[in-house]
């Protein structure tokens, strides 16, 4: 019994201060993340008011310019108008002069009311003939300013008719020189080739059949169709050669295909078809050393046919690669 009595219960374990630490610490936590919130905020605002000032700015200036774009162009406008208005004034002056000189023979009549009048008739017909002299100087200074400007502007549309056509005289005998080194590139391409039946000149286009370089439904040239391009290739060579650097000339090559459709897991549709065989001729040219900048590649589909009928000759006819040298 007194073993039991001697015994003591252990003490319960205090958890609370731990519990007041930890709220503690994550209260500091709190108010540091809102600190840093808050300076986020402020640094953000004072960024965007800036740039609103600075968009302010702009919006200001242009209103400027524009109201000083609309100034110059009601210049000449109000210049006009104002002749008309001095123009009028000068005439209505005319007439008031006119009829005080009636008043003043009309008062001749009278002695004493001549003298009286005549004086300040004088005076009156004075000042008139002042502010005429001074409305006839703001007239001619009016008219010389207009005639000034209409000279100006006479002058201005001569030069630019002048550039004009001295610019369409350039175009014109640079689309000469390109025709006549166009013609020299066929006839060389020609010589070349020879004369095959399925190779044709038609207008200012050189045409290639597709089975000259293609497999059916395929992009990739042929053994043969290489052959044939590298002839072309030396033909291009040659007259490349002579063309002067001034005229911004360009070997156009474009891929047609027939009329029937075509949907393959390499090629989805006719302008697929026609755009990949375009592009092989254009890379094995580069490949060839052709220059880049004087080459580029286009796609037609089956939407530019040279033979509407529906025969396997016609259908034969349209597909194919044209040649063409053109400005850039």
């Amino acid at each position: 019994m007194a073993l039991s009595r001697g015994r003591r219960r252990p003490e319960a374990m205090n958890y609370w201060p731990g519990f007041v630490d930890a709220l503690s610490t994550l209260l500091l936590v709190l108010t540091f993340l809102l600190s840093v919130f808050v300076f986020a905020q402020y640094f953000l605002s004072r960024d965007v008011g800036g740039k609103d000032a600075a968009l302010a700015r702009l919006n200001r200036q242009i209103e400027e310019l524009t109201a000083i774009l609309s100034l110059e162009k009601g210049g000449k406008a109000e210049t006009q108008q104002n002749l008309a208005a001095l123009t009028a004034t000068l005439e209505s002056t005319r007439r008031e002069r006119d009829a005080l000189a009636a008043g003043a023979g009309a008062a001749a009549e009278n002695l004493d009311a001549e003298k009286q009048l005549s004086a300040r008739a004088q005076a009156q017909l004075d000042l008139l003939n002042q502010q005429i002299a001074a409305l006839r100087r703001q007239l001619a200074a009016v008219q010389d300013a207009l005639g000034a400007q209409e000279a100006k502007d006479k002058e201005n549309q001569a030069r630019i008719a002048d550039l004009g056509s001295r610019l369409n005289i350039a175009l014109a005998q640079k689309v000469q020189e390109l025709a006549r080194y166009r013609s020299d590139f066929f006839g060389r391409l020609r010589e070349i080739l020879g004369e095959r039946a399925d190779v044709k000149v038609v207008g200012d286009r050189f045409v290639l059949p597709s089975e000259v370089l293609f497999e059916s439904g395929q992009a990739s040239l042929t053994t043969e169709g290489k052959a044939a391009v590298d002839k072309i290739f030396v033909a291009l060579s040659e007259v490349a050669k002579e063309i002067p650097p001034e005229i911004p000339w360009v070997l156009r090559v474009d891929g047609h295909t027939d009329k029937r459709p075509i949907s393959s897991p390499q090629f989805k549709s006719n302008w697929d078809l026609s755009a990949g065989r375009a592009i092989a001729v254009v890379q094995y040219l580069l490949t060839k050393g052709f220059s880049p900048q004087h080459i580029l590649a286009g796609a037609y589909g089956e939407f530019q046919p040279i033979d509407e009928g529906d025969s396997e000759d016609a259908l034969r006819r349209n597909r194919r690669i044209e040649l063409k040298i053109t400005e850039r």
